[in-house]
């Protein structure tokens, strides 16, 4: 697909009649022009919902808005848009509305692990900073889709000055994420100084940037912009294609500028039913990620936000894409798959179970092809006792370590660390010797 196709003149030409190709790669002209009701929609694919379709739909939209790029749209196919699935990811199903029991409007308590507003603190050494709540489009499968009716709230410096004092006084934030909404919306000058204000901090040592710009709005990757971010490294960003159909002229030529100036890529997709629950169609997806030099990252499993149950599919769906990759393409082209745990437990890998038993001096372990071998463990390995004394350590480390305590299982396999057992808050067992004493 060219750049300014034949089908994306046609479009242009219909949303304003002087439309041209320098129009088309305006990034800002696309987000003025966002086709945000169903009636655009039908006025630029050609297509016809029935009334009571239309009404539905508009039940929908209510709750949760639309908001589609005209670039993102010209990758629908209309004669067969009902199973597009650009057209899934963009176009509002009456199917948002059926929430489950178990669907929540936070899922992943980003809000309950918030300090001050706008930062979300789950792991010990990063953050995560919502710098925006607006977005180029609204994702139907969007985790925060509780946030997106405030459309147009871009936080003032001053709002963005707390969760930056905040990183400032935790010496253990080493990793900052950028996100949102997306943070790519925010203007050149905003990024830049947002940028600086963070890798001016001592002990930050990598920001990351999480955007769906190469996707939805290629064209957001500007010359200006590239020659600002070169000047922020070791900065890192993620984008979000889920389907090989996103993979265009347009997003190549966003991506290669990106890599050109030095920044690594990553690539974080979501699971969805009926869009990309396909093992061949993901591993299409992949080999075109590292063909434009983008690590496929993460492979997420649909959370449990309200309005997203009919895109999810059972975690075995996952295992069957991860079964069908792992020793069938490269390891690099393999995403982690995880559940990014409901209640704020973050994110938990899952993988097909390559290890069959073990023994003390053996562990049996299968491969992706079925064959089963052994392998032999050690028989005189000595290890390293730990005191956390990393100076004084015949490894060498020689570092200064951010973090002042174990967490979790950590805790009960460090030698450092004197946790005999992690135990429940409400353990009914530990309740009855309260209750006893």
């Amino acid at each position: 697909m060219q750049i300014y196709s034949e089908n994306q003149r046609r479009l242009a030409k219909i949303i304003a009649e002087d439309a041209t190709r320098s129009n088309w790669t305006d990034w800002k002209w696309h987000v003025r022009n966002s086709i945000k009701s169903i009636e655009g929609v039908e006025r630029l694919l050609g297509i016809r919902f029935t009334e009571k379709e239309r009404a539905a739909l508009k039940n929908t939209t209510e709750k949760f808005p639309m908001a589609i790029t005209p670039y993102y749209l010209s990758l629908i196919e209309p004669k067969d848009y009902r199973n597009d699935p650009v057209f899934m990811q963009a176009f509002p199903s009456t199917d948002e509305l059926r929430i489950e029991s178990h669907d929540m409007s936070d899922p992943l308590h980003e809000d309950e692990d918030s300090p001050v507003p706008g930062l979300t603190h789950r792991y010990p050494d990063r953050v995560l900073l919502h710098v925006s709540n607006t977005c180029a489009m609204y994702c139907r499968h969007c985790t925060r889709k509780r946030k997106v009716g405030d459309r147009d709230s871009i936080p003032s410096r001053d709002d963005l000055r707390l969760g930056i004092e905040y990183i400032r006084n935790t010496p253990q934030v080493r990793d900052v994420l950028l996100s949102g909404g997306d943070p790519f919306l925010l203007s050149d000058d905003m990024l830049d100084w947002l940028l600086t204000e963070i890798g001016g901090i001592e002990h930050v040592e990598v920001v990351r940037i999480g955007t769906r710009t190469p996707v939805v709005l290629p064209y957001r990757i500007t010359d200006d912009l590239v020659e600002m971010l070169k000047k922020h490294h070791p900065l890192w960003i993620n984008t979000h294609f889920n389907h090989p159909a996103e993979i265009t002229a347009s997003s190549k030529q966003a991506l290669a500028k990106l890599a050109n100036a030095g920044i690594p890529l990553g690539n974080q997709s979501v699971l969805l039913a009926g869009v990309n629950d396909c093992p061949r169609l993901i591993k299409v997806l992949n080999h075109k990620l590292v063909r434009n030099r983008v690590r496929p990252y993460y492979l997420y499993q649909c959370d449990l936000s309200e309005g997203l149950t009919h895109f999810r599919t059972p975690i075995g769906k996952g295992i069957e894409i991860l079964e069908s990759l792992r020793g069938h393409t490269s390891g690099f082209s393999i995403p982690t798959y995880v559940v990014d745990a409901p209640g704020g437990g973050g994110k938990i890998p899952l993988m097909p179970n390559y290890i069959i038993s073990w023994t003390a001096n053996k562990v049996v372990l299968r491969n992706y092809e079925g064959v089963i071998t052994t392998y032999h463990e050690p028989a005189h390995y000595e290890p390293t006792y730990c005191d956390r004394e990393c100076k004084s350590c015949n490894l060498q480390l020689r570092e200064a370590d951010a973090e002042e305590k174990a967490i979790g299982i950590e805790s009960l396999l460090a030698d450092w660390d004197d946790t005999q057992s992690l135990t429940p808050e409400e353990n009914e067992r530990i309740g009855r010797r309260t209750d006893a004493a």
